[in-house]
């Protein structure tokens, strides 16, 4: 099986006499960047519609699964194995009406199954569970969403919308020092304001930075660019998304 030659791998390279100098040097701390980083290279392999690429990728961030459960073993914590049994135990407990008796699904049923594992945790707020390793735009969005469903929410749209113009003049008023906090509170509000509208900030940023990178290219490439000033440029601006 290839997962097992890939763990026997890695547990080689991770041998305290025989192994890799640079593998045996790691641990989770040092390892997560790299597990978050390869998780973005599989979504961009996805993006760019590269299947060639993105089976590179899914096994680079199936390394970092085996490298991770490599290092808890060797410490006593857990195995391979039980990394595996745990998501498929997940999975079935989570789709009942797949593998168990229940006549109905869908996700409204994952999301009150999850809600009860989270009873069982010592952590009892509604904001639970949400990972503080997450890109910030992605988890202001989930900390709202886990906010609202206890109620905690703007009735409409124009809530947020008042609150996007308050946190603008706040940011004019701000000191030097404070300018910082209250830009962050300003993008909570954009993601606010953005969640009523049911758009996924993280996605629109994306989106958005796609296409300045697009546009930006695009008048880089035309000749004298360099020596352009800032009014000449924003008029290759306006001529580039026209185009």
């Amino acid at each position: 099986m290839n997962l097992e030659r890939l763990s026997t791998i890695m547990a080689r390279l991770r041998d305290p006499q025989n192994g890799c100098e640079w593998d045996r040097a790691q641990n989770f701390a040092t390892i997560a960047p790299f597990t978050i980083e390869e998780a973005y290279e599989v979504a961009d392999a996805i993006d760019r519609g590269d299947m060639d690429a993105l089976v590179d990728e899914l096994g680079d961030l199936q390394l970092q699964v085996v490298f991770h459960a490599q290092m808890a073993e060797e410490a006593g914590h857990f195995s391979l194995k039980d990394v595996l049994d745990r998501i498929s135990d997940k999975l079935e407990r989570r789709h009942p009406h797949i593998f168990g008796d229940a006549k109905d699904g869908g996700h409204h049923l994952w999301e009150a199954i999850k809600a009860e594992e989270r009873a069982g945790s010592a952590d009892k707020s509604a904001l639970a569970g949400v990972a503080s390793a997450l890109p910030a735009l992605e988890r202001a969005a989930k900390l709202q969403k886990r906010a609202a469903r206890v109620g905690f929410d703007w009735p409409d749209i124009e809530g947020p919308k008042a609150k996007i113009l308050e946190e603008l003049e706040e940011i004019a008023q701000a000191p030097v020092d404070q300018i910082e906090e209250e830009v962050g509170d300003l993008l909570f509000a954009v993601v606010n304001f953005a969640r009523h509208l049911k758009i996924e900030p993280e996605e629109a940023l994306r989106k958005a930075n796609k296409k300045f990178e697009r546009r930006f290219r695009m008048i880089e490439q035309e000749p004298g660019f360099s020596e352009l000033n800032l009014m000449e440029m924003e008029e290759r601006w306006q001529a580039a998304k026209k185009a």
